[in-house]
């Protein structure tokens, strides 16, 4: 199932296997996408490129 309305900050669409990859039917972000993002959500990301704790929510 692919969601074409993914959008990352500045309004440009997320790129399968750039932002975000399916594992075992599951969306999963790259660190790449968390990176650019610029804050750790606190939700244990599989790719989180934060250490642990560090500025999460």
């Amino acid at each position: 199932m692919e969601d074409n309305n993914k959008q990352v900050k500045n309004n440009q669409p997320l790129v399968e296997g750039i932002h975000y990859y399916y594992n075992d039917g599951m969306l999963v972000f790259t660190s790449f996408y968390l990176l650019s993002r610029g804050y750790c959500c606190g939700n244990g990301c599989r790719e989180c490129p934060f250490k642990k704790d560090d500025n999460a929510k």
